[in-house]
Formats: C-alpha cells, structure tokens, sequence
C-alpha cells in the first residue's frame, strides 16, 4: 500500500491514551505513521489520583486546564496529533445505590448525535485504523463505555454517504480494535516473574479481584511488538502528574522485566473490512500488503 498509513485513537480522558497502547503509538509514529489521538472529554471531574499533588488548592480549581496542559505534554512525548471531542466529563459514580451523572455530562449524549463530532475527525483524517474501548469500556466507567458506543456507530457511519452528510467527504476506516493491554495472561505472566526475582508484584491484588469478579477473559488478537518504547510510554503516563504517582504502582515492574517478559501491547480485533489471519503483530495486517 503506498498511501499514508493512519491510525487513530479514540480515548475517554486525557491520560487514557498513555496508559492504553502509547507503546504501539509510539512505534508506529517512528515508522512513519500518522497518529491522531482523539479525546472525548476534558477530565474535569476526574479524581486527583498522585498523593503528591491532592489538596492543591489552584489544581483543584483549574483542572480543567491542568489536564488540558498535561495532555499537551504527553501529545510531545509520543510524537501523536491529538484533537478534543469537547465533551464533559462524567465523573465515576460511587456508592450504592449510584447516584444519577451529572447533567449535560458525556454519558448522557445522545449516541448517535455524540457520534457525529466523531464521523467528522474519522472524515477529515481518513484513518484506516481505529482503536477503542471494548463493550466494558475496559473498565466500567460511564465515559469509557459511552466512547465504546460513540466509536462503533461513527466506524460504521463514517463511509456511508447517507449518514451525517454535513460531517465531511465519506471515508471508510478498514479495521477496528479494542486495547485489551490489561490482560490477565500478561498480568499473571509479570507477577510470577516479579515472585521469581525475588520482587515484590504489584499485582497480587488484581489477580485476586480477577478471580473473586470470575472477570470473563477476552480474546487477544493482536500482539504489537514495542517493548523499545516502553520508556517512552512511562514518560508520557507521568506527564499526567495529576493522575499518576510517578512512585506508584504503575511503575513497579522494572523495564527491563517487562521487555524480557512481555514485549507487547496487546488488541482485540472487532471489526475488519480486510482479509487477515490471527494472530496479528501488526494493526495494519492485511492494509499494508493491499
């Protein structure tokens, strides 16, 4: 294929696109790929997360911009493009009962007008590659569930004439994928390494809650090679320093574990328009030979 390979990413919050698949970003964009990141929310009602910064008073009451700021720093680190859907933030609602989301929040979008904000990116980009959430948002936050939905109507919209006329020239993306990085086999394959170095895991308590929720196992598709961009995948997440403790559990396997262990970022593949055999090490087999 000698036309510009393009992938796009389409993230709930700033920081979900560093903490899901920024490796794979990262490799791609050395390639020569171009790479949009797309951002459905601001993060405003999202938790101050790193002990180190919780309590600061001009944070709090500009975290909109904080986010916004940190966001532009990691769009650097991993070389993307990056463009903001403009929605607000759902919030993650606790308690039991929950209580109702907020009004006028991302959630409670209509999906298939939300969708078209989305169709007019995938138009005026042309990506042949898009990666998103599963139907879980990954983990179920109304956001990551609401960007899941938004992705699949915009996927299959975004070529048909008919639909949101008003968005921009048809373009029909091929493939359509879902991050599943947060696995159970690569999460248990880093444990027991960690245990066999004599190495306190980080993730003792996920494997737990894995088996006490009896989590359904997803299928792994794609196995991307881009363990020489695991720093630059770390750099980027800690550049979201509203979000992440750079002394946190995040950063508890040493890279050089990671890279001997699991070398990977990993996809689940939704939908494809293309002809292609599984597994997969690459998001554009069966476009790049066509």
């Amino acid at each position: 294929m000698t036309e510009q390979l393009r992938l796009m990413a389409v993230h709930a919050h700033p920081d979900d696109e560093s903490s899901k698949g920024a490796a794979t970003m990262a490799k791609y964009v050395s390639e020569g790929v171009d790479v949009l990141v797309v951002t459905c929310t601001g993060g405003e009602r999202g938790s101050i997360l790193n002990p180190k910064l919780q309590g600061d008073a001009y944070i709090e009451e500009h975290i909109h911009e904080v986010r916004a700021k940190e966001m532009a720093e990691a769009r650097q680190i991993l070389g993307v493009k990056q463009e903001w859907l403009g929605f607000v933030d759902s919030g993650l609602p606790e308690g039991d009962p929950l209580p109702p989301l907020p009004e006028g929040c991302f959630a409670l979008q209509d999906v298939d007008e939300a969708a078209g904000r989305l169709v007019r990116l995938i138009r005026s980009f042309r990506p042949q590659v898009i990666t998103t959430y599963d139907e879980n948002g990954g983990y179920p936050h109304p956001d990551h569930i609401m960007t899941h939905k938004i992705t699949m109507v915009a996927f299959d919209a975004a070529g048909d004439p008919e639909r949101y006329p008003e968005a921009g020239e048809p373009w029909q993306p091929l493939k359509l994928y879902y991050n599943q990085g947060f696995n159970r086999p690569r999460t248990l394959a880093l444990h027991e390494a960690m245990l066999e170095r004599g190495l306190e895991s980080p993730y003792g308590e996920w494997l737990k809650r894995w088996e006490e929720f009896q989590r359904p196992e997803r299928t792994l598709t794609t196995y991307v090679p881009c363990a020489d961009f695991f720093e630059v995948r770390d750099k980027a997440l800690i550049a979201h320093a509203t979000q992440i403790d750079p002394d946190g559990g995040w950063f508890k396997v040493p890279l050089e574990v990671q890279r001997e262990v699991w070398p990977t970022e990993e996809y689940e593949l939704a939908k494809s328009l293309v002809e292609t055999s599984l597994p997969e090490d690459d998001l554009f087999a069966g476009i790049r030979d066509n």
